[in-house]
């Protein structure tokens, strides 16, 4: 069934456990996502970014036909809205959540658009998640680690601001490949969530560690993105196996790498068995698609 991000993540926060935002930019990778979940009755977040799509309605119309057959809580996030076309995109796509990332900006221009974009996305029934502080490259981690970190204090300001559904949070991960070695701040992360009452969101959980990442799950974050290790284990599911007539087997087995992937992932958040009977759930906690695409 496809919900609203917020849905997903306040039962997440309720049971103490992280749910997987994995990448998943077309229909392959998208099926082999869901397929995942199914497999372990868990709940499932995945994120495409607008530009990760040539046509982004198109991919729309795919996630909304399988996630809404499916036996488990989908959501779909719009991630790194970089800006208010690239949020409004993703929201005619129907996806059920808008990530709107102005963390590079100044705090009051972060906190005025994302307010604004809690304002339509709600309208819609759609959730926002926006970032406070800034998490950075994994190219520049060896250098000076992920500047701006998040500030509790400044946290629960820009959450009653806004009225966001979940706010990523920067305490020590980075996109991409680390060159380096990533050091999560933990007693940072425990002063966020004993001082913000929202999901907590973790960007860059690639390459950050099983270990540091079910750790960060039980002290407070409700969502881990993850999409360099879920096009990793694509790629290592067809490294030696391409020579002579196995290429045919490309596409099947570049699905079942990221399947295998996502699977990993949600055993190691705590996700996997705690999907819930979405059917018992009202029809009003469901995203109304076509009010979002004509927003």
């Amino acid at each position: 069934m496809l919900l609203p991000m917020a849905d997903l993540l306040q039962h997440a926060k309720a049971g103490k456990y992280g749910i997987p935002a994995v990448s998943a930019t077309d229909e392959s990778t998208f099926r082999a996502a869901v397929q995942a979940a199914e497999e372990l009755h868990a709940p499932l977040i995945t994120l495409c970014m607008a530009k990760a799509n040539v046509d982004l309605e198109e991919f729309g119309r795919i996630m909304y036909d399988i996630a809404t057959k499916s036996s488990v809580p989908i959501a779909t996030c719009l991630d790194h809205g970089g800006n208010f076309e690239d949020c409004i995109k993703g929201l005619r796509a129907g996806f059920t959540a808008v990530m709107i990332d102005r963390s590079a900006e100044p705090y009051e221009v972060n906190a005025r658009e994302t307010k604004e974009m809690v304002r339509i996305c709600h309208a819609v029934g759609v959730s926002v998640e926006a970032e406070l502080g800034h998490v950075g490259s994994g190219d520049n981690y060896a250098v000076d680690g992920v500047s701006n970190f998040t500030e509790p204090d400044q946290a629960l300001r820009f959450v009653e601001e806004t009225g966001v559904d979940a706010l990523a949070v920067a305490i020590g991960t980075a996109h991409g490949a680390y060159k380096g070695v990533p050091k999560l701040h933990f007693d940072l992360l425990e002063q966020i969530r004993d001082t913000v009452n929202i999901p907590l969101v973790l960007h860059g959980g690639s390459g950050s560690g099983d270990e540091n990442l079910a750790k960060a799950c039980k002290l407070g974050i409700c969502k881990v993105n993850v999409a360099n290790d879920i096009m990793r284990g694509a790629y290592k599911a067809v490294e030696g196996k391409m020579e002579g007539n196995g290429v045919y087997g490309l596409y099947p087995l570049l699905m079942q790498g990221a399947q295998d992937a996502a699977k990993h992932v949600l055993e190691v958040f705590g996700a996997a068995g705690k999907a819930w009977d979405v059917k018992t759930k009202s029809n009003s906690s469901c995203l109304d698609i076509n009010a979002a695409r004509e927003a």
